[in-house]
């Protein structure tokens, strides 16, 4: 059962066999495969560029549909806009690198996120000023409770902070694995990308000054991608087979959002951004979880040293970025959720503030946190 190993298809290269795997290449092998495995009661896991998967060890007990569609249509064009379809399994660094080429902006800061296009939409991917939720023009899903297809607009999945109305069907368990993938599983996405040539608009502070621009200057396209895409390779961010940072979720934790209260009671060093999200009356600030953890004591390649609790080496924080959680070439499952449950309980103590997995897992959860009380 080597050929159905989740290990072989997620970018943690970690997670045991699946009883039943299908592949599938088109759309309506896709939604039949979805509807049968659901007809027969069978727990479902969709997986296509597996970056944001953590799957147990003992694998999956039920049928695993790889999604394998591919193709980039262009459904409408008008003087300054172009309106794309993207299949659901279409790499997704390959539609930033489409859209560039063919002189359109609004995804080239999302250069280099790993997986498919139609995990996008799920997670609210984004990056150095931009998401997904920004270009979404809608995706077209199969819904497995009413078994028909469906078109869902950016209003309709409700988009959050990495979230949206697809993530929150999604539960995580170690015994039930009926909900391991959404109710809605997302066939195309649709995007809304815009005609400016060669020069887009640069929105992030960290990407200005790599690009020596002023923040909201417009800067080359292709200059744009590339400068994206190394940050991201000084990070581990960038897939490479032979490093061992990338072999990865990509960021372990999201950004704690928390009362303002909250996010006064820390140093003032700490990294504090602006945050709002609609029907929240509460001030709320987004934190950088890559701050907490750094200085609560978690630096780059916690784990690699023999720390106490940890696992020989085998799973660490990465060398490049304290965010990302590494396989170091051998690594089980529970290894990287070890290093995570250190790391989690770690800044709980330090700071009172719990961190939260971004990746969805799958027949395993973080250890049940510590009983800690804040040094603060």
């Amino acid at each position: 059962m080597t050929q159905n190993l989740l290990a072989n298809y997620t970018t943690a290269r970690v997670g045991g066999p699946a009883t039943t795997w299908v592949k599938v290449t088109t759309e309506n092998q896709l939604t039949r495969a979805i509807a049968e495995a659901d007809s027969a009661d069978v727990p479902l896991l969709v997986v296509a560029g597996g970056s944001n998967l953590l799957v147990a060890d003992e694998g999956f007990p039920g049928t695993v549909v790889q999604i394998a569609t591919q193709g980039i249509e262009v459904v409408e064009t008008t003087d300054t806009n172009v309106h794309i379809r993207v299949a659901a399994g279409h790499t997704w660094d390959d539609v930033v690198a489409w859209s560039v080429a063919e002189g359109l902006t609004g995804i080239e800061a999302l250069s280099g996120i790993p997986g498919s296009t139609g995990a996008t939409p799920v997670q609210n991917v984004g990056a150095y000023g931009a998401d997904i939720s920004q270009t979404l023009h809608s995706i077209r899903v199969w819904d497995r409770k009413a078994r028909k297809i469906i078109e869902l607009t950016g209003d309709d999945l409700e988009f959050g902070y990495r979230d949206s109305i697809i993530k929150r069907s999604i539960v995580s368990s170690t015994t039930n694995f009926r909900n391991a993938s959404p109710r809605w599983i997302v066939l195309s996405v649709d995007l809304q990308l815009t005609k400016t040539g060669e020069l887009a608009p640069v929105r992030y502070a960290q990407l200005a000054r790599a690009l020596n621009v002023e923040l909201g200057d417009r800067a080359p396209l292709e200059h744009i991608r590339q400068t994206v895409l190394d940050l991201r390779a000084s990070k581990g961010m960038v897939l490479e087979a032979t490093d061992y940072d990338t072999w990865s979720t990509g960021s372990f934790f999201t950004n704690p959002i928390v009362p303002i209260e909250v996010a006064d009671t820390l140093p003032d060093e700490a990294p504090r951004f602006a945050h709002h999200e609609a029907g929240n009356d509460v001030e709320t600030v987004k934190l950088s979880a890559a701050w907490l953890i750094d200085h609560a004591g978690f630096h780059k390649g916690f784990g690699l040293n023999g720390e106490s609790g940890t696992v020989e080496g085998r799973a660490s924080l990465s060398t490049k970025h304290t965010l990302a959680l590494t396989n170091r070439g051998s690594a089980t499952t529970q290894d990287m959720v070890r290093i995570a449950s250190l790391v989690r309980d770690g800044v709980v103590k330090k700071w009172g503030i719990t961190l939260v997995p971004e990746p969805v897992l799958v027949g395993v959860q973080l250890a049940d946190p510590q009983t800690v009380r804040s040094t603060r």
